[in-house]
């Protein structure tokens, strides 16, 4: 795929994309719209974070770029890709247990802290890595 020179989109299956981990300047998008929602991303090669009605949705340090965002009650889907090592933060439900997947291979058992993030490394490249966070029953 390729970074996302607007900043941020949404696509026609209803999910975000967004994020240029190429970009040395930053990228600001402060008021995106999306039923009623109003989305804010800042992005460069330093950091890539995602707002949706001033809360964090997702972050990744260095800056990524990511396809097809997507979160409902029960699970978080995306894609990513990047310049190797990144730290990528999530919010979700508060003190609340997760599976994480990588390319559909079961990484680890994770649970969110009392704000609802969080936290787990990945080495990306220009490859599409396929991320699911899975909420338990």
């Amino acid at each position: 795929m390729s970074v996302i020179q607007e900043g941020i989109i949404l696509n026609d299956d209803k999910t975000l994309s967004f994020g240029n981990y190429e970009a040395i300047e930053k990228i600001k998008v402060t008021d995106f719209n999306v039923d009623e929602n109003i989305y804010k991303i800042r992005t460069h090669n330093e950091v890539t974070r995602l707002s949706k009605n001033g809360n964090l949705v997702l972050e990744t340090v260095p800056g990524a770029t990511i396809h097809n965002l997507s979160i409902n009650e029960k699970e978080a889907t995306f894609s990513a890709e990047g310049l190797g090592d990144t730290l990528i933060t999530l919010e979700l439900e508060p003190n609340t247990n997760y599976s994480l997947f990588i390319n559909d291979v079961n990484i680890d058992k994770i649970k969110t802290n009392l704000s609802g993030k969080i936290n787990f490394s990945t080495t990306l490249s220009k490859e599409m890595q396929q991320i699911k966070v899975e909420k338990h029953n």
